[in-house]
């Protein structure tokens, strides 16, 4: 098989460098902002943390109504790359507005709407890999969006921590960190052209008279062939069982460092190193896919995150945080790009935007569900050492029903 990527592959994993940064900027940046908000008009930090937690709830929520809709509107002829650009120009203007908002209220709304609407774009661009590639080349194409997105995040990260650092031209530490939000929207933006320029849809629906409701009915029908079409059923909560942890750790795991004694700066290396280690990873394991098979890796990228979390319940040193961080990079691009284009492989490509829609729920709800399970334990026990094993439990049914997803015919 020809390996080298051509024009429209590109334009598409470019996406994942563009969006990337706003994945980074939401895992670090942003929530301390809002903190230095909340904090100078006098909320407490238990109702900053709070405030936060809500606001993730509920796009969870919103998020789970509104993907499967959009997704089956955006699988009509002539709708995917509209719906796109409309959801992505909502993500930038948001994003340009966070860079002068300095109101906590408003920086939240912003913020939730910006989420949104990032989120709904990572529905109709994971679907059209279905338009921009085929089955054979899905697993390698999909593992060099990935690889690139780690290299991606990081580029505009460091420009924008070099920036707080440093303060230039009289800037205070707040104007420093909001021009870093405005490097990332125009490097978000500037690496979309290519897939708005070169990415068509493919593979799509007629469109209907009515077509609200025929996509309420196809709604209807999908939840019922999703329930015959058991290979697919089984994979999917497999994946949300698996996901949940790869979330949790890449979500928590500052939190956690800080917990066991890790300094602050050792953490924001480690997460530099991780985003590094992942790059080669990533594509290294498209590679193997392709020799191996998907669910193979899939399955021993679970096996490695069992390990990692056993290993993480007794950490109580920096180099044994790095050794981590290292682990968790060589898995956690492999794991997520291979399970995108597996579940690319089982859908039908006509409906991909509204499977994919299916697929987001999942990744959604496994975002909140597992950080709830650390949650729990560590009220509960007074640590969250134990919300660690509780992971490695969800890691263990995850492999389980991978293996039934793979029996079933």
């Amino acid at each position: 098989m020809k390996e080298k990527l051509n024009k429209t592959e590109i334009s598409w994993i470019l996406y994942d460098v563009g969006n990337s940064a706003f994945t980074m900027l939401v895992a670090t940046t942003i929530p301390i902002f809002f903190q230095s908000l909340a904090s100078g008009a006098g909320i407490t930090e238990a109702r900053t943390s709070g405030l936060w937690a809500s606001v993730t709830a509920i796009s969870v929520l919103i998020l789970a109504i509104l993907s499967p809709i959009l997704g089956a509107i955006a699988d009509y002829k002539g709708m995917k790359k509209p719906i796109f650009s409309i959801s992505l120009c909502i993500s930038i203007i948001s994003l340009f507005i966070l860079s002068f908002t300095e109101h906590w209220l408003t920086f939240l709304i912003v913020f939730v709407i910006a989420r949104l609407s990032y989120s709904a774009c990572n529905v109709f661009y994971d679907s059209m890999i279905t338009d921009v590639t085929t089955n054979e080349r899905m697993d390698m194409v999909s593992s060099h969006g990935f690889a690139w997105g780690y290299i991606g995040s990081c580029l505009p990260f460091i420009a924008g921590i070099a920036l707080i650092f440093t303060c230039p031209f009289g800037m205070s530490t707040a104007q420093a960190t909001q021009l870093s939000f405005l490097i990332t929207a125009i490097w978000w933006v500037g690496m979309t052209i290519p897939l708005l320029k070169n990415v068509k849809q493919t593979y799509y629906l007629e469109r209907h008279k009515n077509t609200i409701s025929h996509v309420f009915k196809r709604l209807k029908s999908t939840f019922q062939k999703l329930k015959s079409e058991k290979k697919i059923l089984f994979f999917i909560i497999a994946y949300f069982c698996y996901i949940d942890g790869v979330y949790t750790i890449i979500s928590l795991s500052t939190t956690y460092g800080g917990e066991v004694g890790i300094d602050s700066t050792a953490m924001i290396l480690a997460l530099l190193v991780t985003q590094i280690v992942a790059f080669p990873c990533a594509i290294l394991s498209g590679k193997l896919a392709q020799k191996f098979g998907s669910l193979k890796l899939i399955r021993f990228f679970i096996l490695c995150y069992i390990a990692i979390c056993l290993f993480a319940y007794q950490l109580d040193k920096a180099w044994e945080f790095w050794l981590l961080a290292i682990a968790v990079g060589m898995c956690q691009g492999g794991i997520q790009s291979l399970s995108r284009a597996y579940y690319g492989k089982l859908i039908p490509k006509e409906e991909a935007s509204e499977y994919f829609g299916f697929f987001d729920i999942f990744g959604k709800f496994a975002d909140f569900f597992g950080p709830l399970i650390v949650a729990f334990c560590a009220f509960v026990f007074g640590t969250s050492t134990y919300g660690i094993l509780a992971l490695a439990l969800l890691f263990l049914i995850g492999y389980l029903l991978l293996k039934k997803s793979e029996q079933t015919f």
